[in-house]
């Protein structure tokens, strides 16, 4: 079918692999072996657009029993949106946030990534790019790892001339000190240092920590110092705390986002691509940030996550996630590799740029 009549999708193909970690992690409240993607694929008109979700394999199932109908003859080069909130209308009893939007996501990136390349541009330019590269931060350093470990895989970092790095923290709080005395003599003092508690503390130890990290290791990132539900948590530690505090990651509808902005929980919000309703729930999520003179950082899936940081006007990183970078490379052709900092997609390939492997 011509672009000038609509090409319509005539399939959706899903799939999901559990791949074990290469070491045991942990941060500072779980602890894993192995981590799921589930990969979907959409085609039409001869071309096939990608996405997909960290999470279990049962989103695979309600991709194919619950969101596929939706989207079979779906016109892909026009207004994606309709779909979008379509889904998110068949997904009501079964449940909306957690796994069911996180399902709708890889949906709505495969989407996205097929009307790219129907259309024969970058995806970047279709999300309306405002920059040529996104910066990353480094983002592993999990509480199970040995020190010299911790230090290997930082060091790593910066040697790729990635300027930020973040570790776990909170697990063990009595082991954090030598954990990132080690982090800041592998990474320097020039380096820019994140934490992650995972909301491992209370409120009060939370602040408390955040005077001694900015304090002695000069760290300038608080992720989730308590949990990311506790909105009135979180706005006591941003209003005490001397460095940025970060949540996000655990929103998945608009109204999780909204919540958090209007609640005054963070500094900076963390939006998932694979979790928030892929390109059309982020670029929602970035929207309800500007309106209140907030950046976003992107969670995870650096991959699918740069084409739309770059189309973001106030952005600020991606998290380079050592386990998502790793399954990347695994399983899809077309990978961007960090250059200066950044991951600068590539115009010369439509859509996203992943091939399946």
């Amino acid at each position: 079918m011509s672009v000038a009549t609509g090409t319509a999708v005539e399939q959706l193909e899903v799939f999901a692999k559990t791949i074990p970690t290469d070491a045991p992690e942990s941060d500072g409240t779980l602890e894993w072996d192995s981590t799921t993607i589930v990969v979907v694929q959409v085609h039409a008109g001869g071309l096939s657009g990608l996405g997909y979700t960290y999470t279990h394999d049962a989103a695979a199932r309600l991709i194919e029993d619950k969101l596929a109908p939706a989207v079979r003859g779906v016109m892909v080069e026009r207004d994606l949106s309709p779909a979008w909130h379509e889904m998110g209308d068949l997904l009501r009893n079964v449940g909306r946030p957690g796994m069911g939007f996180m399902a709708l996501s890889a949906v709505d990136i495969a989407l996205w990534d097929l009307k790219a390349r129907v259309l024969g541009v970058p995806l970047v330019d279709l999300l309306g790019g405002v920059r040529d590269e996104a910066a990353i931060y480094g983002s592993g350093g999990f509480t199970s790892y040995s020190l010299e470990r911790l230090a290997e895989q930082l060091a790593g970092w910066v040697a790729q001339g990635i300027p930020r790095v973040k570790i776990k923290v909170g697990r063990s709080p009595d082991d954090d000190p030598a954990r990132l005395d080690a982090a800041r003599v592998a990474i320097g003092d020039e380096t820019a240092l994140f934490v992650d508690a995972n909301g491992a503390f209370d409120r009060e130890d939370a602040v408390a920590w955040a005077e001694r990290y900015a304090r002695e290791w000069g760290v300038t990132w608080f992720e989730e110092p308590v949990s990311s539900a506790d909105l009135a948590g979180l706005r006591y530690v941003r209003r005490r705390a001397p460095l940025d505090v970060a949540a996000g990651e655990y929103a998945y509808v608009p109204a999780d986002f909204r919540n958090l902005l209007d609640a005054g929980a963070v500094d900076c919000l963390q939006v998932d691509v694979t979790r928030c309703g892929g390109y059309t729930g982020f670029l929602h999520a970035a929207a309800l940030a500007e309106q209140h003179g907030l950046e976003i950082s992107a969670h995870c899936a650096p991959q699918v996550s740069a084409h739309v940081c770059c189309a973001v006007p106030h952005f600020r990183h991606i998290e380079y996630f050592h386990d998502h970078v790793r399954i990347e490379r695994m399983l899809f052709g077309g990978a961007l590799e960090p250059d200066g900092g950044a991951l600068r997609p590539d115009r010369s390939r439509p859509g996203h740029g992943l091939v399946l492997r």
